[in-house]
């Protein structure tokens, strides 16, 4: 089995001790009537829309092992897998953890070297056949070798994953990694296919027609398009899910999103980034509206390992160039916080300034310019409001530096493919997770082995792997502290708005992630469909 070094996640164990590190939820807001009248109720549909440009687009289906767009996919993989393990919080966003769903325990022996997953008894797919520890190890065995950028990169050891009885999956690294489970519930592995079904109808036509043990079936699957879903009448957990039907529907960003929710053409939707929207909804009070603590900072992400990124000169440039709290306040009127490093407020180990840093200069960048006798670049970004507002003010930022800028705008897909070909210079994109060690955490963005990342500095590996494999919550803020002086001082790449999405629901709507707060585990947060329900409609 090919050996991955990058990714890495958090024990059970460490997460349980770190969640008292967050506190209470920083920097979310819950706005509207998002008061129920009562217990949740079982029965009725809903309707959840998601911006095409990113959870709206599955282009090629939700096999855990083949979905490239997975890490974007979260929530439909979600309500059809459910998930070994996922992240839960007070209403208000307090007290995060990861938590087991699907599994029942951890045990971490050798100090963090092996690892124990323990599975609930008698769990079975929809299709009625077993969800064992063989069907999981099959799993983890297929999905970490996945093209999904979702697939995790641990450290195995030869035979890595084996089976200990029916129930029990052990996993056996070459080094200690105290980073496994914090990053289950946006990675592949954590939600697991039925092999029988997977077998019978064969990889194309499960990416159509998944089969898990999740709290929905699916009914039907027209690809980045709509997804519609009915209940799973064996789920593990009693009584629930409490919907009959939930259908994801995708949709060309935040202003229709809006417009078909006051139209009551849908009754939910994740990511709203458009702040005059946002604003909009708040002052009008007809929709719950959730914004969710920040973990997410934006990041200039500048590709070092090619021109004119190579030189530090021009990497130093850009962040005398740049001046993320003129955009902070002048765009988006301090709705978002500004971060130096990988975090953000509502998540683990987040420092407000990092030593070092260098900030606003533009006679520093125009002397930088001027040595290397000018400069170009190109700078990409996806097309959601925030990334595209932030993007057309940097290029206006750095021309006034003497910095040549052509922007481009991607759909997901295609900036998967942009960074893969290795011939981009800089991108805007988020750099952030609830634990940096998970999702598109700092590791995707800056570990050497990730194709996501622009830069290649063993030091700074050695950072990552060093607070991966610690369940002490004090060194591993000091080893994140380090890597963010490390960034911070060799100018690899300039952070900014620690990202915030709001999800909006309609009157009668409930929900855990969804009508209240956990913060986004990545960019999104993570709704807990099974606990999603509706008031009785009269």
């Amino acid at each position: 089995m090919r050996r991955r070094h990058h990714l890495p996640a958090l024990l059970l164990a460490a997460a349980l001790v770190l969640a008292g590190c967050g506190g209470a939820a920083d920097g979310g807001a819950l706005d509207g009537p998002a008061t129920p009248s009562g217990p949740p109720q079982s029965g009725g549909e809903l309707t959840v829309l998601e911006d095409g440009a990113f959870a709206g687009g599955w282009p090629t289906g939700l096999d855990p092992a083949t979905n490239t767009t997975g890490g974007a996919n979260v929530t439909q993989m979600s309500a059809i897998y459910g998930g070994l393990f996922r992240l839960e919080a007070d209403d208000d966003g307090a007290n995060a953890a990861v938590v087991p769903h699907q599994a029942e325990s951890t045990e971490i022996a050798d100090e963090g070297r092996t690892v124990r997953i323990t599975l609930r008894e008698g769990l079975t797919f929809s299709d009625g056949t077993p969800f064992d520890a063989e069907a999981v190890a099959f799993n983890f065995r297929r999905a970490v070798d996945a093209p999904c950028t979702c697939s995790p990169n641990w450290p195995l050891a030869q035979d890595g994953i084996a089976t200990d009885g029916p129930r029990t999956v052990v996993l056996r690294f070459e080094r200690p990694y105290a980073a496994v489970i914090n990053a289950m519930p946006v990675t592949n592995v954590n939600w697991i296919a039925s092999p029988t079904a997977l077998q019978e109808k064969g990889e194309d036509a499960f990416a159509i027609e998944p089969v898990g043990a999740g709290p929905f079936t699916v009914v039907s699957n027209q690809l980045s398009s709509e997804l519609v879903l009915e209940r799973n009448p064996d789920y593990f957990k009693e009584g629930r899910p409490y919907l009959d039907r939930l259908t994801f529907q995708s949709i060309g960003g935040d202003q229709p999103a809006y417009q078909a929710l006051l139209a009551g053409q849908a009754q939910a939707y994740e990511g709203l980034t458009t702040t005059p929207l946002l604003d909009q909804a708040r002052s009008q009070g007809r929709l719950s509206v959730a914004v969710q603590p920040a973990t997410s900072p934006y990041v200039v992400q500048l590709n070092t390992k090619a021109a004119p990124f190579d030189d530090p000169r021009a990497r130093e440039a850009i962040y005398a160039a740049t001046d993320f709290d003129a955009i902070a306040q002048g765009l988006f009127g301090g709705e978002f916080p500004v971060s130096q490093s990988f975090t953000g407020p509502g998540g683990l180990f987040h420092s407000d300034a990092v030593p070092g840093y260098t900030g606003h200069d533009p006679e520093r960048a125009r002397a930088l310019v001027g040595e290397l006798g000018g400069l170009e670049v190109e700078l990409g970004t996806l097309g959601s409001y925030v990334a595209q507002q932030v993007m057309t003010a940097l290029q206006t930022q750095w021309q006034e530096a003497g910095i040549t800028v052509r922007t481009e705008t991607y759909e997901l897909s295609t900036l998967v493919q942009e960074f893969n070909s290795g011939n981009w210079q800089s991108m805007l994109q988020t750099a952030g997770s609830w634990d940096p060690a998970s999702g598109v955490g700092v590791n995707f963005r800056f570990n050497a082995d990730s194709p996501f990342s622009g830069v290649a500095d063993p030091e700074l590996d050695a950072l990552f792997d060093q607070a991966a494999a610690s369940v002490d919550p004090a060194e591993r803020q000091e080893l994140y502290d380090a890597a963010g002086a490390r960034i911070a001082e060799q100018h690899y790449a300039p952070f900014g708005l620690a990202f915030a999405p709001a999800n909006l629901a309609a009157p009668g709507v409930y929900g855990p992630g969804l009508t209240t707060l956990i913060p986004p585990i990545v960019v999104n947060s993570g709704v807990h469909w099974d606990e999603v329900w509706r008031e009785p409609q009269q």
